[in-house]
């Protein structure tokens, strides 16, 4: 057992490490040689550990328990994490461990909260893996090893389950193994597509494909200090814009929509209540905010990317929303208690556990107006489970405990009330900008190690959806 767990996080360290690949070549093509050696040293120590672990263990397979695998997705997280630091802080642009490691876990959980003050000085090469974090973490680096779990003798599911966002984790092809194959496919596709049409509203290659890897992965890391709002482009906006909607929708839903399964889409409830959210979100901020920007489509184009942004847990920005009337401002904070759909790559709180909530809600009353009823909640024009509604109530408690903990922590470094509130809402929900000092215009750069370390946890607990994170403090997982 302990060995097939050290094979499978060896083999994600290593995957991990190939993909710097990807930097090493952008570097050399901008003529950074003095980044190579700090992305080449920690690729190829991964990547012969995993070699060599995969030799030793050639004949070792394995089923995992239950307990294993949410062992296996957080050491995975946690250690992919401590990779990702190395280049940028043997690299000078990260100078402290604690900074480097905060700003990789902000990366592979797709929070995009910064700890850099000059991004734009930066290597052009380490920006591009700044944005590649978010792109590996955004479908899930688990999930892409499990493509290729069949070689190493693992069945995936409990590890995709560990991983994945959403009540209910499922697969919609027979193969756990060719599910992940199709959804990571289904994003490379859609990344590439991005990224083409980023070049042709006018951005350079590689700035194109750090803000497709941002903005797909839902992070929100951009290679401009001002973000999105440095290149003033209605249509990089709009194209950016249409990108976050579209990354913040379950992907299994773009599976049935290449194969034709159209009925499967209508009467999906959580697409249904995150168009509504949306709309009614964006038309309002728009509405209330059009007399400071000068005309509807200006405010219209503002207030969308806005909303989508915060909706989605991308963090992007045009416009400094703490400079919006208190109405578009409590929207915006709103929308930090939402987030994206399940099976998305956006964080948050997921729009379905909302949907049930309400549902049952509505339930309530019915019950109290008919006490002999019998009523319940109905997803996807389907009954639903009865469970899932302690499910998601148990989930909600968590996230609620998660967040005042965390600000408790940042209370307890001398930050004001409001800015650690909003800050751990933000880190739990992998949001990344919030408020107070922690606002759009300002980053992480000032905050105390301490306070790093805490939103560390923060960010990946938020990322897992809390249970593979916190499962360890509870003595029942100890017990057999």
């Amino acid at each position: 057992m302990i060995a097939t767990v050290f094979k499978i996080i060896s083999v994600v360290m290593g995957i991990v490490g190939l993909t710097f690949v990807i930097p090493i070549v952008a570097a050399a093509a901008c003529g950074e040689t003095e980044v190579i050696a700090p992305f080449a040293v920690p690729m190829a120590v991964s990547v012969l550990l995993a070699a060599g672990v995969l030799f030793l263990t050639r004949k070792k397979g394995g089923h995992l328990s239950i307990r294993s695998s949410f062992a296996v997705v957080a050491l995975s997280w946690i250690c992919s994490s401590l990779l990702g630091a190395v280049p940028l802080y043997l690299s000078g642009a990260v100078p402290s461990v604690t900074g480097a490691v905060f700003e990789s876990v902000s990366g592979f959980t797709t929070t995009g909260a910064t700890n850099i003050n000059d991004i734009e000085a930066l290597p052009r090469s380490i920006n591009l893996w700044r944005c590649q974090t978010h792109w590996l973490g955004g479908m899930g680096i688990v999930a892409l090893t499990v493509a290729l779990l069949p070689i190493l003798g693992v069945g995936g599911f409990q590890l995709i389950k560990a991983e994945t966002t959403g009540p209910d984790k499922g697969k919609f092809t027979p193969k756990i193994t060719t599910t992940a194959k199709t959804l990571w496919f289904i994003y490379f596709g859609m990344t590439l597509l991005h990224a083409l049409l980023l070049v042709l509203a006018g951005m350079d290659l590689l700035d194109a494909f750090a803000h497709a890897f941002s903005t797909m992965g839902t992070g929100g890391f951009s290679t401009k200090g001002a973000s999105i709002a440095a290149y003033g482009s209605p249509a990089i906006d709009f194209i950016c814009t249409l990108f976050m909607f579209l990354s913040g929708i379950n992907f299994t839903l773009y599976f049935y929509l290449f194969t034709g399964k159209f009925s499967e889409i209508r009467r999906d409830t959580e697409l249904k209540g995150y168009l509504f959210v949306v709309l009614a979100a964006g038309l309002s901020v728009t509405l209330m905010e059009m007399g400071g920007f000068g005309s509807f489509l200006t405010s219209l184009r503002y207030s969308f990317f806005q909303v989508v942004s915060i909706l989605t847990t991308t963090g992007y920005g045009t416009w400094d929303y703490t400079e919006w009337k208190p109405a578009s401002q409590m929207i915006i904070l709103m929308l930090f208690y939402i987030g994206g759909c399940a099976g998305s790559t956006g964080g948050g709180f997921k729009v379905i556990r909302w949907s049930v909530l309400a549902k049952q809600l509505h339930n309530e009353v019915l019950r109290m107006l008919h006490p002999h009823g019998v009523f319940t909640i109905r997803i996807n024009g389907m009954p639903g489970r009865k469970d899932i509604v302690y499910s998601v109530a148990a989930f909600f408690f968590l996230f609620i405990v998660l967040v005042f903990m965390t600000a408790f922590a940042s209370c307890l470094a001398g930050m004001d009330l409001f800015t650690s509130m909003t800050g751990a809402l933000s880190m739990v929900g992998n949001v990344g900008p919030a408020f107070g000092l922690l606002g759009p215009s300002c980053n992480c750069a000032a905050l105390p190690g301490f306070v790093k370390w805490v939103y560390c946890f923060a960010m990946l607990a938020g990322r897992l959806e809390f249970y593979t994170m916190v499962i360890y403090f509870f003595p029942s997982y100890w017990k057999k």
